[in-house]
């Protein structure tokens, strides 16, 4: 691999000429600049990041900030970088990963001037995040919605239409009896968009049904999962159907419906929201899921945020996108069950009057 002593060997310039016609800090002549270029292009020498950040005054790096605890990243989430890492290099840019969530970590961040631009995750309704990033200059999109979006960039999953598509579809099989297993109650009260719009977007489909909505919150555990169902059971003995969107939680309870000696999805249709098609198949039946476009709202985010580092395009760009159906094993028809003395039993012949 070529070396910049290589290029001015070639050119019969100093090392520091070299440097200078890779940064601008100096002017050179156009003659001594044009012998550096072809030296460059003969050993098919490539510029390093810095040297090249400091000749356009940018760094080149843009940072994908996400706050993590020990979960870490799963499938679902590792989605969401991948796409946004193939479209910062396809653009000639690194991307980071930055897991920085103390706000006075982002300041120092911010100030140092070590990213072009910003894309946040885990957005909440009101994030401090954005106001730091606005005060220091850097450009930013979300992956993710506040409350005002007003002169932002953003693109976020369509939470309306994919909680009402997963409804519908297990209404469609005839349940009438659905819980919600969402994310903790912590993540709801302090404002997780996904956690809040989800709740809001279940009540609105479910009430359009005309059915009693019940939500339980869940934390991101298998053990919350576990807990999670046992408190659906107890307010709802009879439900036919869960829709979950926490994928920590959701082994936690199909776990918890085969200890109680209910089969997916004979007894219990199960739908998993916001969820990637790797993590669906690890589960026995596989999930019927609303597949995550993780990948395109990464890509989409860099994309937008470079066309504000660079000055190009339009001023804002805000787009939603759906999740996808993709019915695997653990829907079917709600069962049909008949009253006997001692209980209800489901009615193996599909005669009896239907459960509610």
């Amino acid at each position: 691999m070529a070396t910049m002593h290589d290029v001015a060997r070639l050119a019969r310039v100093s090392v520091s000429t070299v440097s200078y016609v890779l940064t601008g800090t100096r002017p050179i002549s156009q003659a001594t600049r044009d012998k550096v270029l072809a030296a460059m292009t003969e050993l098919g020498y490539q510029p390093n990041a810095m040297a090249r950040g400091l000749a356009s005054r940018r760094s080149r790096i843009v940072g994908l900030l996400m706050p993590m605890d020990e979960r870490g990243l799963g499938a679902t989430e590792t989605a969401f970088v991948t796409g946004a890492a193939a479209a910062a290099s396809a653009a000639g840019y690194h991307l980071v990963l930055s897991p920085v969530g103390d706000l006075d970590d982002l300041r120092r961040l911010a100030s140092q001037r070590m990213l072009d631009g910003a894309v946040l995750m885990e957005v909440q309704v009101e994030d401090e995040r954005v106001t730091v990033l606005q005060e220091a200059a850097v450009p930013l999109v979300l992956i993710g919605r506040t409350g005002d979006t007003t002169g932002l960039s953003y693109v976020d999953i369509d939470f309306d239409q994919t909680v009402r598509e997963a409804v519908d579809h297990l209404v469609d099989l005839g349940h009438r009896r659905i819980v919600y297993v969402n994310h903790s109650a912590a993540a709801i009260a302090t404002g997780y968009g996904p956690a809040v719009r989800t709740r809001d977007a279940f009540m609105t489909a479910m009430t359009g049904h005309g059915l009693e909505p019940l939500m339980i919150p869940a934390q991101d555990s298998a053990a919350g999962g576990r807990a999670a169902l046992a408190a659906a059971l107890a307010a709802a003995p009879d439900l036919s159907a869960v829709l979950v969107m926490n994928e920590n939680a959701i082994f936690g309870i199909l776990g918890e419906l085969t200890n109680r000696g209910l089969a997916v999805p004979h007894d219990v249709s199960v739908v998993s929201m916001v969820t990637s098609p790797q993590v669906a198949e690890l589960a026995t039946p596989a999930l019927t899921a609303m597949t995550s476009p993780g990948s395109a709202l990464g890509r989409i985010a860099v994309e937008a945020l470079l066309r504000h580092v660079e000055n190009t395009g339009d001023a804002q760009h805000q787009q939603l996108l759906p999740c996808a159906l993709e019915v695997r094993g653990s829907t079917s028809p709600a069962a049909r069950k008949v009253v006997v003395i001692g209980g209800d039993h489901s009615d193996p012949t599909g005669s009896g009057p239907p459960g509610t």
